[in-house]
């Protein structure tokens, strides 16, 4: 709630002027039974058609007082609370972006997406009916009863007793239901998951005919949704019932209790409707602060998990001190890890385990491992999407934990081992990595990533849409252009994590022959589990279960390398050597 009042700060003014003038309106509303008992007592007794008409014209006048009113108040709580919403996901959506790899896997997707989405959408929502109802509500009630002891004291306790039984009606309902409704929404995280998964993965699903069991899984988890909806809808709905009946009774109480005062001669008939009016009022207001109360409920537990994710801070924090190395300690080395280890999050054992080595500048260094050999986890480190359990890497002789994460990011470029491509045209993406890249720059990148050919064949040149994800380009295509997008940021360390697995021999090939032409001074890595990829590095880096199992040139791992030579003697690179020279 502090943050959120905080957001509502920015609004004082609109989340002022929404509830006074609600209440205006509700000001004019209670005049509205007096109006109606004095038409009553005068106008019909008296046979006074002119007093009527007065009166009619006198309600006609609060009603359009009071729909201006009502106007005016929602204009500024629709503006208090969309500009409350809009603000608190965009400050979010950057939260988010600066969390690292480790809070963002803790977090999950589906989680953050509900956050974004369902639960700003409920906050904003109770902003809105708050500022509408939350004043004007048990303004109406409490002057509602004031009002009809100003007509009778003794008919008005009937309000005395009422009002307190409803308000331990409706409190009570809350409390039991507010716990209720934070199950609903962490439910609500399932389904989504559930859902992620199936949109995402729909091809895997039909190609294996899996439909109808993942149908299965989806109507379970929503069942279960369901379940706790209707469960905590049931207690929700004893609200009304429990309230007509309340009032209602208390309504044969006013009755009974007021015509005998009308009996006595106390008061006059026009005063019993006011005070029957008066308790309609009451009625109407309670089941609105009752519907809002559980609104709340439901605005504060997405509000809370909301706040959790803000809570949520980056473990990758810069200490500048680990910058301020002096040149004279510096070595040459473009990329220098020494002794680093890494454990993810939650896992038992380390995924990396004293890793050490040097990458010069301009040097190309293969890295080369079994599935879950921890090859992409060091790419990661690198580019320092974790940090290291302990140990340290290096950049250019500065540790990467004291650099600014803006220049951290200008120096490396990375192209992960899914393609990822955004919607929009070739060059709106090439531009993620050098926004003002020319055309000629675009032009060379691709050429290097051997895509310039398929994208002038496609007749578009550089303005070809792409769609979502890239999902009109093949597998190759999506690979080839997320590697020029990184060339065209022209940096000094550029990591290949295993991007060309896609790519047919030749065409990888004549890429690998590109870059080593084409990248000179600019240090590169090459990860990949074909050892025809990387063969021809100038050191190669080899891991087996998170520990270097070998380092050198592609002879010398030939030579004194056990798990190298398992892996080339799998590949048949002895018999592909010479053939693979020729395609060259």
């Amino acid at each position: 709630m502090k943050r959120l009042l905080g957001y509502m700060k920015r609004y004082k003014l609109e989340s002022i002027l929404g509830p006074l003038f609600k209440m205006l309106e509700a000001s004019f509303e209670l005049f509205v039974p007096l109006v109606v008992a004095s038409m009553i007592d005068i106008g019909i007794k008296n046979q006074d058609t002119a007093y009527v008409f007065k009166m009619g014209g006198l309600l006609v006048l609060l009603a359009v007082i009071g729909i201006t009113c009502a106007l005016t108040a929602q204009y500024f709580a629709a503006k208090a609370a969309i500009g409350v919403g809009t603000t608190l996901r965009s400050n979010l959506f950057a939260h988010i972006n600066s969390l690292s790899y480790t809070e963002i896997d803790n977090l999950g997707i589906s989680t953050l997406v509900t956050r974004m989405t369902n639960d700003i959408n409920t906050v904003q929502n109770g902003i809105n009916m708050v500022l509408r109802l939350f004043l004007r509500s048990p303004f109406v009630v409490f002057g509602a009863m004031i009002m009809a002891f100003t007509v009778d004291v003794k008919s008005a306790l009937v309000f005395a007793v009422a009002i307190p039984l409803l308000s331990i009606v409706v409190f009570g309902i809350l409390l039991v239901s507010m716990p209720l409704y934070k199950k609903v929404q962490k439910q609500l995280d399932k389904v989504m998951l559930a859902t992620r998964e199936n949109l995402l993965g729909v091809r895997v699903i039909r190609a294996f005919n899996r439909q109808e069991g993942e149908t299965a899984r989806f109507e379970e988890e929503n069942s279960l949704l369901v379940r706790f909806q209707v469960f905590v809808g049931k207690i929700s709905a004893l609200l009304n019932p429990v309230t007509y009946i309340i009032i209602n009774l208390a309504i044969v109480a006013l009755v009974w209790i007021s015509g005998k005062q009308v009996d006595a001669g106390i008061i006059t008939q026009g005063k019993v409707v006011a005070l029957v009016n008066y308790m309609s009022q009451i009625l109407v207001e309670l089941v609105k602060l009752a519907n809002l109360l559980i609104l709340i409920s439901k605005a504060m537990a997405s509000m809370n998990r909301v706040d959790s994710v803000f809570q949520v801070t980056s473990s990758i924090e810069t200490d500048p001190a680990l910058a301020a190395v002096p040149a004279a300690q510096r070595t040459g080395a473009a990329v220098e890890l020494k002794d680093v280890d890494f454990v993810y999050s939650g896992a038992t054992e380390p995924a990396l385990q004293g890793i050490s080595f040097q990458a010069l500048p301009g040097q190309t260094v293969g890295i080369i491992g079994g599935t879950g050999s921890g090859k992409s986890t060091l790419a990661n480190l690198i580019c320092r999407f974790y940090d290291s359990s302990s140990g340290a890497v290096f950049q250019g002789g500065v540790n990467v934990q004291g650099m600014e994460e803006g220049r951290l990011r200008r120096q490396v470029a990375i192209v992960p081992q899914k393609a990822v491509l955004f919607s929009g045209t070739v060059r709106e993406n090439m531009r993620w990595g050098k926004e003002d890249a020319t055309d000629e720059e675009i032009y060379r990148a691709l050429d290097i990533a051997q895509a310039r050919d398929f994208v002038e064949e496609k007749g578009q040149g550089l303005d070809l849409e792409i769609e979502q994800g890239g999902k009109n380009l093949s597998g190759g295509q999506r690979q080839r252009l997320t590697i020029a997008r990184a060339l065209v940021q022209q940096p000094q360390i550029l990591i290949l994590d295993d991007s060309a697995s896609a790519l047919d021999f030749a065409t990888d090939a004549r890429l690998r022959s590109s870059l080593k032409e084409n990248t000179q001074g600019m240090t590169v890595f090459l990860i990949s589990q074909r050892a025809s990829t990387i063969k021809n590095a100038d050191a190669v880096l080899v891991l087996e279960d998170g520990r270097m199992a070998g380092w050198g040139t592609h002879e010398q791992l030939l030579e004194n390398c056990p798990i190298y030579q398992e892996i080339c003697h799998s590949q048949g690179i002895f018999h592909t050597q010479a053939s693979e020279k020729e395609v060259q």
